[in-house]
């Protein structure tokens, strides 16, 4: 280890004395303190944990769980230096435990009042060892996260431990598939070392799962996923002192951004016979306690910080001097098969310990006492009766005079009674909202500071910037020449527009854009036709309960929150069948992620509305509901489309889109699906017969540049499938979205960029989409009109009762009426005609009643008020 100076050290201990944030180079600093400026540092850590058990109700108490540790398997497909943990399949005799096998550790552990089941295991064995697959097809199973979930659901049902789950590297998909099994997961970051990972010969060489970006990301994932995650540094690897301080910062961001650490595990390396790392020096007692002291200081009060007690030797109080506020799991009958070689410690005698050093041991359950207390939405409703029957409701630590017992995992009851303000798509218009953001706007969605951090500073400073940004040197965007070459462009080739010209194309005004609207508008005339199109049909938004926190969002509440409802599905066949009669031909149905709906929820809703209204469109579920569906009926997402088209789903919403870059969208979004998702669920869609709508929501932390890939994206998509019936642009409505209030996005596009951006959608969308919508509920009727100049030949529908844009704050209304939407249309001198989901032309009984109806059932018509006279 290199040494630093007396007086640097001085210096970095007096900061952290005095309480003032440490940067990387001050923590590597501390990193090196030994003897008195190590017991000095030790001070400061001890002082910032008692601030923060006291914060919490509980000074004086250092926590752990009592658990089982279920090898569920030894195989991985990794390789790491100094892992005895993974084997090979002729060292073992199978290449899983058996059902029978988990559950004889899980009941002993259950008699013994271990409350914990660990599953821990190698990462995907399937992808590297032909043994773990032929086992997984013998007994059933896609692949071993399908048999984790299945063995944590029987851990569950049989003897009523918590799983706490730990299979490596995850995705976004996989998290959703496991927090219904599991009150927590997790896995060790290890290091942010590219070295270790990417040298011959380092502890991570050849282990595709050790890449620190693929870690981190888990990490991410899981905290935009509300999984409470355990997560944690392994020292003495080879790794710097440079590298371990970079570490703990980056567990520091995503902790901070995504509030999902739950704790931060610091583990010193101990060399093992046959590994490769044999030879290598254990890390020094003294340099974990360091490492823990900078850990506390970095991550502060509120951050469990754990070092596990069968690798620290004797020195128990040093370990608690240091900061640490708990020990990590610790069995009374499994061993520690990390490190066979390292026995757990009685648990009296780790008691016995922590007292010796002021402290009291407390038992806490797997999921830690902030978010038992929290419940939603990091504790699924499924598993709210397991551990509510162990949490003590006051403090959230275990009731220890309780013995786990096996209570049923089933999905949650009541998803479908009516509640709230079942009438909130009238009465937003006349009584509005009650609040105008969420009660729990300051924490659901995250850390707003640490959002600023993460977002490019130029990208929300307005329209100039965003204009400008991301065009780069010598792309001639924003210069007359690049501009005219630009439009030039656009009338040779427009779908053969370079990202540069396009982006170019988005700053056009004046002449320019009014050329740009024209060029659009003969390319409108070429693919669509004359006619201006709408729909009738009826929005049924049937929740609005959700916790996934998108931050652009005002439309989600809490079950708690004043302007929260849930529909009964007899309501949603009540309103589409109200549709019907006033002549629609389609219901768009979308919800929150409600997580009281049953699995089947979808399905029921959907079969409600065919079962009132046989021949009525449903146009339902954006792909973040698809995946929410097939995540909790643990099904693929083409095992799940196919079921919703039995089910009565004749085309999806192409929503939940926004702008398919996930830089963009993790700062507009917490736990939204990722583009790789997005993209997964509509592909499958199209292959499955189910066509799509595709869309874009812009002008608010993106830039131009991103819009053009975007559209890009969706076409090169529709070139692959053919899937897309329509492009629908949503232009960002500001007034009531959190991140608008919050002060980081801008207050939506101007009329400029809306006039160009629905040009140059036509333009790169030419000869692949056709159909190119405008939102009258976002943009108003005058921009309507101007974009019916500029490449627009699709108005949308009547809706009937329009309440996400009304709740985010838009002022246009949550109807229109045929009459409306014709003289709307009117100025343009077009003909304006009815259309069906799929463009085709309304029956004349379906005419007729539209007519007969305006297009708008009777009974979210605005009441006119009475004039005496």
């Amino acid at each position: 280890m290199s040494l630093v100076n007396d007086s640097a050290l001085r210096r970095a201990l007096a900061r952290a004395r005095d309480g003032k944030a440490l940067d990387v180079t001050e923590a590597a600093v501390l990193l090196h303190a030994r003897g008195d400026h190590l017991n000095t540092l030790l001070e400061h850590a001890s002082r910032v944990r008692d601030a923060g058990l006291a914060a919490v109700g509980r000074p004086g108490v250092i926590t752990y769980s009592r658990k089982v540790f279920i090898p569920l398997t030894r195989l991985c497909r990794d390789k790491c230096g100094y892992c005895t943990f993974a084997t090979a399949p002729h060292k073992v005799p199978s290449a899983f435990l058996s059902p029978d096998e988990v559950l004889e550790i899980a009941r002993q552990g259950a008699a013994m009042g271990c409350k914990e089941a660990l599953f821990t295991l190698g990462d995907r064995p399937e992808d590297r060892w032909r043994q773990a697959r032929e086992w997984l097809d013998a007994h059933g199973y896609d692949d071993t996260l399908s048999y984790v979930r299945a063995m944590a659901v029987l851990v569950l049902e049989e003897t009523g431990l918590l799983p706490h789950l730990n299979p490596g590297v995850l995705g976004w998909r996989d998290l959703q598939r496991l927090k219904p099994v599991a009150p927590s997961m997790g896995m060790m970051l290890e290091t942010t070392s590219r070295r270790l990972f990417e040298e011959k010969g380092q502890a991570h060489y050849g282990s595709p799962d050790k890449d620190p970006a693929v870690r981190l990301r888990v990490l991410e994932d899981a905290g935009r996923s509300n999984v409470p995650f355990t997560t944690g540094i392994l020292i003495g690897i080879g790794e710097t002192v440079e590298d371990r301080a970079e570490s703990i910062f980056a567990i520091r961001r995503v902790a901070r951004e995504y509030g999902g650490v739950q704790e931060v595990i610091v583990q010193n390396f101990r060399a093992k016979p046959d590994t490769a790392m044999r030879g290598m020096p254990d890390a020094d007692l003294e340099e974990l306690a360091a490492t823990i002291a900078v850990t506390r200081l970095v991550l502060g009060p509120r951050m469990r910080v754990q070092a596990p007690p069968n690798l620290v030797d004797a020195e128990y109080e040093l370990m608690i001097r240091a900061g640490i506020d708990d020990w990590g799991g610790v069995s009374p009958l499994t061993p520690d098969h990390v490190n066979p070689e390292r026995p757990w410690p009685q648990i009296d005698a780790l008691a016995d310990r922590t007292a010796e050093a002021g402290f009291r041991l407390r038992e806490r359950l797997t999921i830690y006492p902030e978010y038992v207390l929290a419940g939603e939405p990091w504790l699924d409703p499924r598993l709210f009766a397991h551990v509510q029957a162990l949490a003590d409701p006051e403090t959230g630590l275990a009731r220890e005079d309780v013995t786990p017992r096996g209570l049923p995992w089933q999905e949650p009851d009541g998803g479908f009674t009516a509640s709230g303000r079942v009438d909130l798509h009238v009465e937003v218009d006349t009584t509005g909202r009650t609040h105008d953001r969420r009660d729990d706007f300051d924490h659901v969605y995250g850390d707003w500071d640490a959002l600023r951090d993460r977002l490019d500073p130029d990208a929300a400073t307005g329209p100039a910037a965003t204009a400008g940004a991301g065009t780069g040197a010598g792309s001639g965007g924003g210069t007359p020449a690049g501009l005219r070459q630009a439009l030039r462009q656009a009338e040779r080739d427009p779908a053969g527009l370079s990202e540069d010209e396009a982006v170019a194309l988005l700053s056009a005004d004046g002449p320019a854009l009014d050329e740009l609207a024209a060029i659009a508008d003969d390319l409108r005339r070429r693919s669509a036709g004359d006619d201006v199109t709408y729909v009738v049909n009826r929005n049924i938004n049937f929740t609005n309960v959700c916790y996934t926190g998108c931050r652009f969002c005002a439309f989600a509440q809490r079950r708690t929150d004043a302007d929260a409802y849930t529909l009964s599905l007899a309501q949603v066949a009540d309103r589409a069948e109200e549709a019907w009669l006033a002549g629609a031909t389609e219901v768009c149905m979308q919800g929150g992620i409600h997580p009281d709906m049953p699995g089947t929820a979808y399905f029921d809703i959907a079969r409600a509305v065919k079962e009132r209204t046989p021949d009525m469109h449903v146009h339902a579920f954006s792909p973040m509901e698809v995946v929410n569906g097939a995540s909790r009926a643990d099904l693929s997402i083409e095992e799940w489309l196919h079921a919703a088209k039995e089910a009565g789903v004749n085309s999806l919403p192409g929503t939940a889109a926004e702008i398919l870059d996930d830089d963009v969208r993790w700062v507009l979004t917490k736990g939204k699906l990722p583009t790789a998702e997005w993209i997964d669920v509509v592909t499958t869609a199209h292959r499955v017969g189910l066509p799509t709508t595709s869309t874009m929501m812009y002008g608010h932390v993106d830039t131009h540049r991103h819009w053009v890939r975007h559209i890009k994206l969706i076409r090169r998509l529709q070139e692959e499938t053919g899937g897309f019936s329509e492009f629908v642009l949503l232009p960002f409505v500001h007034t009531s979205a959190p991140i608008y209030l919050a002060g980081i996005a801008r207050p939506g596009p101007t009329a400029q960029e809306n006039r160009a951006v629905h040009a140059l959608a036509r333009i790169l969308l030419h000869g692949a989409i056709s159909n190119i919508q405008c939102s009258w509920v976002k943009l108003g009727d005058d921009l309507c009109r101007q974009v019916l100049d500029g490449g627009v030949n699709d108005l949308g529908g009547t809706l009937m009762e329009e309440t996400i844009s009304r709740m985010a704050g838009s002022e246009n209304g949550s109807y229109k009426t045929i009459s409306e939407l014709r003289a709307m249309a009117g100025a343009t001198g077009r003909p304006v005609r009815q259309r069906t989901t799929e463009y085709g032309r309304p029956g004349e009984e379906r005419l007729a009643a539209s007519a007969a109806s305006d297009g708008v059932c009777q009974s979210v018509r605005r009441v006119l008020p009475t004039v005496e006279i």
